[in-house]
């Protein structure tokens, strides 16, 4: 990069850098969005000039990058507003479900004219009252994230159990478990880590729904999960639609989403249980994987404990045991 222009080098930057060369401040500063490799991150960025006479003088640019602040900030705010919106929505839900069940038991049969007609419309307010408090309580589990209770546990057989319940209600997807035969012992708390890769398996799902048959054949997910020094990586490889290129950091703050019916806030949960492991999730192709695969493939990462690092292989958790 040496001797080249910095627009060359750093499009992102060229716009603060003249802002800050051609102004009268001695200070410029601005957040930017930089993607690279299809991987997005926020910078503060600071343009300071030299105190000189001459006219021309140096400059020195300063980046911070502060992706996983941003991120901390809006899921502080919206859990603030998650708060607030269950409890206001709740309360007058059960009434209006109650009230709804009641008309239909009550008058459902003293109705003479159109009775189709009221009972579409009564089925229709329990059914819409059922959708509400499902988004209520996910505005309730990500507000009240619940703190990790880390214990000896055996990753594979986490998996292995998720990955059952989930294939015996998708019996037309072909799932491919990879893991080793030995268990892999660890400390995570089991339900989070169960719950982060559900949701993550259960997206798989939707994303390979929204595929044409046609054109999707049979739907597949590959499910791995190993050892890597300190850390545990699970890889949910899918051949679904796919995750969009533009804006894909975002797909982990609450309430955005590609899914027409989603609340954006699955993958903002796994994002909190992850960093509750000392983790993260990433976002990537299945192509990164699989050369010429078609897809999305998340990767969850969590941190295995300094002592559980160097256990034997052999000795079992007590998850498994049991």
């Amino acid at each position: 990069m040496l001797g080249q222009p910095l627009a060359k080098v750093a499009p992102e930057l060229a716009e603060i850098f003249e802002a800050g060369r051609s102004g009268n401040q001695r200070l410029v500063q601005r957040q930017i969005a930089v993607t690279r490799d299809d991987q997005e991150r926020n910078y503060s960025v600071r343009v300071t000039s030299e105190q000189a006479t001459e006219s021309e003088h140096g400059f020195v640019i300063t980046i911070d990058d502060i992706t996983e602040l941003v991120l901390a900030q809006r899921t502080s705010a919206w859990a603030d507003i998650a708060r607030r919106i269950a409890h206001e929505i709740k309360n007058p839900l059960t009434p209006i479900q109650l009230s709804a069940e009641r008309l239909r038991r009550k008058y459902g049969k003293s109705i003479t004219e159109d009775p189709a007609v009221f009972q579409q419309c009564t089925e229709t307010i329990i059914r819409q009252v059922d959708d509400i408090k499902r988004m209520v309580d996910e505005f309730s589990r990500f507000a009240r994230m619940p703190k990790a209770v880390i214990a000896d546990e055996d990753v594979a057989e986490t998996v292995r159990q998720v990955v059952f319940l989930l294939r015996v209600g998708h019996p037309d997807i072909d799932f491919d478990v990879d893991l080793a035969a030995d268990a892999m012992p660890a400390r995570f708390d089991r339900r989070l880590i169960s719950q982060a890769l559900t949701n993550i398996i259960k997206n798989a799902t939707e994303a390979i729904a929204a595929v044409p048959p046609a054109e999707l054949g049979r739907g597949r997910i590959i499910v791995r999960a190993q050892r890597e020094g300190m850390e545990v990586v699970v890889d949910v490889i899918d051949n679904g639609i796919g995750l969009p290129k533009e804006n894909r950091a975002r797909l982990l703050e609450p309430y955005v989403t590609t899914r027409e019916k989603g609340t954006g806030l699955g993958l903002a949960i796994v994002g909190r249980i992850l960093e509750e492991h000392g983790g993260r999730i990433e976002l990537r192709d299945a192509s990164d994987k699989i050369p010429g695969a078609r897809g999305a493939g998340m990767q969850l990462r969590f941190i295995v404990s300094p002592l559980e690092a160097t256990r034997e292989p052999s000795l079992q958790p007590r998850a498994a045991a049991e």
